[in-house]
């Protein structure tokens, strides 16, 4: 195990955040351009030990590029939990990010075209719907919650997937409304699809809301020692007093901790 005392020991932090500078795009002033790189530099200070920093969309890309090391990862809760599972990795959820407005939520939206006669969640009952992949909680289980609340079963056979929000946005719009094609979309990437011009302001129009869902999150590797694990949560708490920590990371509040019992992925 890692030891919290051994400064010559260097750290692997994998950032898969997707409002994180390099894995977003700068369409949009002051929005979706964290940079991580500056949280590096101040838990390298607070843990008196190299901090290195790998982005990547998904865990099991980044070890490759890591050699097989990650020690803290941040991203999208219910991406981050799935990803570890898949890579075999027990690690343990400790802090949450809070986004400009001091909020740690994200939530899927049901979206339609503009000129479509659907104007609530109710009525989508015939309607071919465009989810996210099953790890997108906001875009897939929460969206399918959100449809049978509404007495909505959409069968299998109209169901699809698209990763991107903008790919299932896109096809809305080119379907046109008479083909009964509704889509799946992330509340954080409504803002980058109409400033990227993927979709123009109006294009599309919002039938549903999901309930909010955990967003940004940090984990760490249950392999580091307990001490160490403890210092990386003190040093993410006292990012809330760093405002060039906040601004980089485009939060009010910095992080928060999340209960001790939020542990994934345990080995068997």
């Amino acid at each position: 195990k890692v030891n919290a005392t051994d400064a010559s020991e260097s750290l692997t932090m994998v950032v898969m955040d997707p409002l994180a500078a390099p894995l977003s795009c700068p369409c949009v002033e002051g929005y979706a351009q964290r940079d991580y790189t500056i949280l590096a530099k101040h838990l390298e200070a607070a843990l008196n030990c190299k901090v290195a920093v790998v982005f990547s969309e998904s865990l099991p890309a980044a070890l490759k590029k890591t050699d097989g090391k990650a020690d803290i990862v941040i991203g999208k809760q219910s991406v981050v939990k799935a990803d570890t599972k898949l890579a075999k990795r027990a690690m343990t959820a400790i802090s949450e990010l809070t986004d400009l407005k001091g909020n740690t939520t994200q939530y899927g939206m049901i979206v339609v075209n503009k000129e479509d006669p659907a104007t609530s969640v109710g009525d989508l009952g015939d309607y071919t719907i465009i989810f996210g992949p099953s790890e997108a909680e906001e875009k897939h289980s929460a969206a399918i919650q959100l449809l049978k609340a509404a007495n909505i079963h959409i069968p299998a056979s109209r169901q699809k997937i698209d990763d991107a929000c903008s790919d299932g946005a896109c096809k809305v719009i080119d379907l046109g409304p008479e083909s009964k094609t509704a889509a799946v979309i992330s509340s954080y990437a409504q803002p980058l699809l109409e400033g990227c011009g993927t979709i123009k302001k109006g294009d599309l129009r919002v039938v549903g809301k999901t309930t909010p869902v955990a967003f940004v999150t940090v984990f760490v590797s249950d392999s580091l020692e307990t001490g160490l694990r403890q210092q990386i949560t003190s040093g993410l708490a006292d990012a809330a007093i760093r405002p060039k920590v906040l601004q980089a990371l485009e939060s009010l509040a910095g992080f928060v901790p999340l209960a001790a019992s939020n542990s994934v992925a345990k080995k068997k």
